[in-house]
């Protein structure tokens, strides 16, 4: 899971420390180093800027804050404080107008690279989140941007009110949260959250449960391994669940259609109706009830879980892999 990719971030990690080191491209540069041994824990509070840490070898903890305003200590009161296994960085507003009115402009970045076996507690009011290659859990909080994790083992929670998601390979459980974007979500070993209000949700390849629920776009799912609850208002939803995977689950649109994706001998209990066009189905169901276009209920199989589809935007579709 990291091998090839570790050298290739590496690489890049460097050359964008370098860049971050010419002095033409910031007005202030504020270096910090801290001694954090593996299992330890970093903990981010600022009220601007973006922050990205990235999991590394060694026993250390090394900041770079670097800014394009020359007067970033009338604006940002950074402190640093390190007790035992753990290092805490803390950006406090200064210098508010007789209004009590603060604003920053220009742009602020903390970089930080720690050990990879790190937990990890980021809260920004002003930038966008990135975290990547570490063993621990993440925690990461922001209402000014996006959030980007890849490589990582442990839990993530990732909540956001200014902008998507993109959640990549990870060993452990994931919520993600936004009112300001689209959640991408791919290769996960463990159960997925995924909850949105300003976009749609695309998850691939989640060996757990699934929960997925957007008004504001569409839901598409692939690899799906385990239970699968869906629901939107803003488009269809189109769910794909891996070979052998019968745990059912349920969706729900009222803006689009449903198309769900099953083995030729899935066993389930199908419940599905639409107001909006018709339910069809490729495998053979046993019926039971009236036989109506706009609904099915029956065995598939030899039952199990249920399936329950409603749809009030479209038609329905089961569809053999």
């Amino acid at each position: 899971m990291y091998s090839r990719s570790r050298i290739v971030h590496l690489a890049v990690f460097v050359l964008f420390w370098g860049l971050l080191a010419a002095p033409a491209l910031s007005e202030t540069r504020i270096e910090k180093n801290f001694d954090l041994a593996p299992g330890g824990r970093l903990i981010v509070d600022t009220e601007a800027g973006s922050v990205t840490v990235t999991g590394g070898s060694g026993s250390e903890c090394r900041v770079l804050i670097t800014s394009s305003r020359e007067d970033l200590d009338d604006k940002i009161d950074f402190s640093f404080e390190q007790s035992a296994g753990e290092v805490r960085i803390i950006g406090k507003r200064k210098g508010k107008n007789w209004l009590g009115n603060w604003s920053f402009k220009g742009k602020l970045l903390i970089a930080i690279e720690v050990p990879e076996r790190t937990e990890v507690d980021l809260d920004t009011s002003g930038g966008s989140l990135d975290v990547e290659s570490l063993e621990g859990d993440v925690r990461l909080d922001t209402s000014g941007g996006g959030i980007r994790v890849t490589r990582v083992r442990g839990e993530v929670l990732a909540d956001t009110s200014g902008g998507g998601i993109t959640i990549r390979e990870i060993v452990g459980d994931v919520n993600a949260d936004t009112s300001g974007g689209g959640i991408h979500i791919e290769d996960v070993d463990g159960a997925v959250r995924a909850d949105t209000s300003g976009g749609g949700i695309t998850i691939r390849d989640v060996t757990g449960d699934l929960v997925a629920d957007t008004s504001g776009g569409s839901i598409d799912v692939s690899g799906a391994g385990g239970k699968v609850e869906g629901d939107t208002s803003g488009g269809s939803i189109d769910v794909e669940f891996v070979a052998g995977n019968f745990e059912g689950g349920s969706l729900s649109t009222s803006g689009g259609g449903i198309r769900v994706t099953l083995d030729a001998d899935a066993s389930l209990e199908l419940d599905a109706s639409t107001s909006g066009g018709t339910v069809r189905s490729d495998l053979p169901i046993t019926v039971r009830g009236v036989i109506d276009k706009h609904s099915l209920k029956g065995t598939l199989g030899g039952g199990g879980a249920t399936l329950k589809l409603r749809a009030s935007g479209g038609g329905i579709r089961i569809q053999e892999r």
